[in-house]
């Protein structure tokens, strides 16, 4: 087994291999610098120094522990990658081994992190640490449990939810929306129809009297309930968006950027809508970057070996961890609904993949690409619904790493296209008056 197994290459090659990714990091957090005030970065400093020491604890770390999980059976083949020998008399053709569920370390270099600059931060921040801690380390165990014993698809439907309770519960932001303009506007126009076809020709005569939606709605536990299932899609999201190097971690490094601008955003005061209370606005954003800074850095360092070629698989340890990272930043900093904006690809993956996903067509156990061995390039397969079969459907055959470019460069375009449509508007429309 030893022998399939391909040396990684030194770390400072395999550093300007994914030298693409860390410079997107790189420039995120610098925008996300030059928008704060002094304050803000004197706020965020400890948590930007300790985020450097996490990214180079795990970019050591992991070499040091690909041995241990191989020795553990926790290995994978590369499928997409052409056969290679082996030695001996019997020799076969097979894709090289590759350490798999390494995601396990870098999310729990992730959770020393947090806990190291939580405590430097002061006690009314306690319960939002406490309920993140505990949501992350929940859905941890649920990604390595996954790795180890491959949980049923209604396991993983039903555990995430579980791991979610704890943001639940220490949320206490309002439950109450802005209804846009045209919305009330088209809304009303239909509870009038539906009224006048329902009561008869009494409430007929009064049809053109509008019903009046209020510009304000307390959902209640509605709301908190689409919080519990932003956290189910958001784990289980990337992880059916997967399937080629680098992509799950990359997917989720460009949708943590645009998160961490988000805040920025918000900080810099950007957007002119009301608030009640802005301190505790500012409060929940400074939070944001505090969860999401040190998972950008523990997933920089972690792309590095998981870049193409693969010296590691990150496994669903890690798309479950990045998952809830990504959905507690944004319920705990109060902004639960931006978050679907960043996942326009994910959104559209599942929908194309739900006949499959609910067995309407046959799925078969990896929908992966099909490697053409002369070319050595990847092709789509038409039966295999997912976003990856898709952009080779109609884009072409690519390499592995072209592929993977490709899918997060649109990741970063959709991301940067729904923000811009929401910002453009907050600031031009007067959808909120």
């Amino acid at each position: 087994m030893s022998s399939t197994i391909k040396h990684p290459r030194c770390l400072r090659a395999r550093i300007w291999n994914a030298r693409y990714a860390l410079a997107l990091i790189l420039a995120a957090l610098g925008a996300v610098y030059v928008q704060l005030d002094a304050e803000a970065r004197a706020h965020i400093a400890l948590n930007w120094w300790s985020s450097a020491g996490v990214f180079l604890a795990t970019l050591v770390l992991i070499p040091r522990f690909s041995p241990l999980f191989i020795k553990a059976g926790l290995y994978g083949r590369d499928l997409n990658k052409p056969p290679t020998k082996q030695e001996g008399a019997d020799a076969t053709q097979e894709q090289p081994l590759v350490p798999e569920a390494l995601g396990l370390v870098a999310a729990a270099v992730y959770l020393c992190g947090l806990c190291f600059f939580h405590l430097f931060r002061g006690p009314e921040a306690t319960p939002f640490y406490n309920a993140a801690l505990a949501s992350v380390t929940f859905m941890i165990l649920l990604g390595f449990a996954d790795d180890v014993l491959d949980l049923r698809w209604r396991d993983k439907m039903i555990l995430p939810s579980v791991a979610a309770l704890p943001l639940l519960a220490a949320y206490t932001g309002s439950t109450t929306v802005i209804v846009p303009q045209p919305v009330r506007q088209w809304f009303g126009w239909l509870l009038t129809k539906v009224a006048s076809f329902s009561y008869g020709k009494e409430w007929a005569k009064l049809w053109k009297l509008p019903v009046v939606v209020p510009r304000l709605v307390d959902l209640g536990w509605i709301y908190k309930l689409y919080m519990l299932l932003l956290a189910v899609f958001c784990s289980n999201a990337i992880n059916i968006h997967a399937g080629i190097n680098g992509l799950e971690v990359g997917q989720a490094i460009v949708i943590g950027c645009a998160v961490a601008l988000h805040n920025a955003a918000h900080l810099r005061g950007w957007f002119a809508l009301p608030v009640a209370d802005p301190e505790r606005l500012r409060a929940n954003h400074l939070f944001s970057l505090d969860l999401i800074v040190p998972f950008l850095a523990t997933s920089a360092a972690l792309f590095v070996h998981n870049w193409y070629p693969s010296a590691v698989f990150v496994g669903d340890t890690y798309c479950y961890f990045a998952g809830m990272c990504l959905a507690m930043a944004a319920i705990l900093g109060h902004y639960s609904e931006t978050l679907l904006l960043f996942f326009v690809p994910q959104v559209f993956n599942f929908l194309y993949s739900l006949p499959q996903l609910l067995g309407i067509i046959r799925c078969p156990r990896h929908r992966l690409p099909r490697l053409n061995p002369k070319t050595r390039k990847l092709e789509g397969v038409p039966s295999h619904m997912n976003l990856l079969n898709l952009v080779l459907l109609l884009c072409g055959p690519m390499t592995e790493r072209q592929l993977c470019l490709v899918l997060m460069i649109l990741q970063a375009l959709c991301c940067a296209l729904a923000y811009g449509l929401r910002m453009y508007v907050l600031r031009s429309v007067a959808w909120f008056a």
